[in-house]
């Protein structure tokens, strides 16, 4: 297909939808939805939190799961575990709160499925409202529900811990350089990844950054050894096979295809095609391209889509490829794999909080085998299963390493980091 426009003559688009779908192209006026303004009832907006780190651009985040920490932790509030019939293990978090002299109940309700973060206002009621019934205005559908009180002193612990096991502060993009013409069908594949600090085998240099309190990499591939006689050049492929996003930098109008990429990870690509470089003129042209089940996610781009080389395209660009990640995670294959993992480490802190109980009250002495039982104080079922610390971990790894998020972010002793501010289209060209 790319072919076939090269032949009929420029202008060229930017971007080309495959012949069989599957790929979506930013529209220049289409309205952006956050990837997660979904996962939770209740917005951080309403308090300033949507600006993560300040700045210009919004950076999207998981406000449910920073929720805890920012709103309960170290302050008076209560904590209880249960479960439903219809929803399984149940993790509630209760805080009081007044305001403006009004006092309202700030919730959080975790389950398998998801996270639910809201505050529910008192006026009116002769009576506060049980935890069953805090549960049910929450999630109306519940039903079969059974609570115990967390009399852990440590359980406070637990649970941040649980909650924020998604959040991560470090991110790695592939960046690939497209000629004129260049087709990329053979040039990625699927590897695992993980920068080479011994052997030198991924060269010597690395792009990094800091922004807003995040640590960003980039896997360069003009900065990747290039291997004489290996047609293929797995050493460039399991780097960038393996990232979710890529940056791909036009040295000038050519179209780019996103399936001409063999690649089970990558699901987003940020296009940047410089226009009069090396000169006070210097723009940079961008588009937009992402799987079909990859939420759309902002900012958005303006109209045109033209940017003036400066701190504030940099600002545009990094936030574009924060929140491009951040929305892949929400795609089918992704979202699956992390429903998994958080099913496993939510079994795992029920337990946990269960027999961490029991043993402060002299209760079956925080013994494993200690089972939760239906009744007495309207524990868990007695058929509920709990996963062994073995397949807790094991789940936990192979979503991290899969999701290829382990890779050190500082501790290249033997590579000499270039600020990503110093990347520009000469650098590429001179690799």
């Amino acid at each position: 297909m790319c072919d076939q426009v090269l032949e009929k003559g420029g202008p060229y688009p930017q971007v080309i939808l495959p012949r069989f779908g599957g790929y979506w192209i930013e529209e220049l006026e289409a309205s952006v939805i956050s990837p997660t303004s979904t996962d939770s009832m209740f917005s951080e907006e309403d308090e300033g939190g949507a600006n993560t780190g300040g700045g210009i651009f919004r950076l999207e985040c998981n406000s449910s799961a920073r929720a805890y920490r920012k709103h309960f932790l170290g302050k008076e509030h209560l904590n209880f575990y249960g479960t439903a019939s219809s929803l399984g293990p149940l993790v509630l978090s209760l805080k009081h709160e007044e305001a403006e002299e009004q006092e309202h109940l700030r919730i959080i309700l975790r389950s398998r499925v998801k996270t639910l973060h809201d505050k529910i206002s008192l006026a009116g009621l002769s009576r506060l409202p049980s935890i069953p019934e805090i549960a049910k205005l929450l999630c109306d559908d519940i039903t079969g529900l059974k609570f115990n009180p967390l009399l852990y002193p440590k359980g406070s612990q637990l649970i941040v811990n649980y909650d924020e096991h998604d959040v991560s502060n470090t991110f790695k993009f592939g960046v690939i350089y497209q000629r004129f013409g260049q087709n990329l069908q053979m040039f990625l594949g699927v590897f695992r990844g993980g920068l080479d600090v011994s052997h030198g085998q991924t060269g010597s240099q690395s792009v990094y950054t800091v922004f807003r309190d995040m640590e960003v990499m980039f896997h360069i591939s003009t900065k990747l050894p290039f291997t004489e006689g290996d047609a293929q050049q797995l050493q460039r492929k399991r780097h960038i096979g393996n990232d979710i996003v890529a940056a791909v930098f036009q040295e000038e109008a050519t179209p780019f295809v996103p399936d001409m990429i063999a690649s089970n990870f990558l699901h987003a690509y940020i296009l940047v095609q410089v226009e009069n470089p090396d000169t006070e003129l210097t723009t940079y042209k961008v588009s937009v391209t992402a799987r079909e089940d990859v939420p759309t996610f902002g900012p958005p781009l303006p109209n045109p889509p033209i940017f003036k080389k400066g701190p504030e395209f940099r600002e545009f660009l990094l936030t574009k490829l924060i929140n491009a990640e951040l929305a892949c995670y929400k795609s089918d294959r992704f979202a699956k794999l992390e429903g998994r993992t958080r099913a496993a480490l939510l079994d795992h802190l029920i337990e946990d909080l269960h027999r961490q109980t029991q043993a402060m009250q002299g209760l079956g002495g925080g013994c494993d085998d200690d089972k939760l039982e239906n009744g007495g104080h309207g524990g868990l079922l007695e058929t509920f299963k709990v996963p062994s610390h073995a397949s807790v971990a094991s789940a936990v790894s192979v979503f991290y390493t899969r999701l290829c998020l382990d890779t050190p972010m500082l501790s290249h002793k033997h590579h000499s980091w270039t600020p990503v501010e110093k990347f520009t289209s000469a650098d590429t060209s001179e690799v």
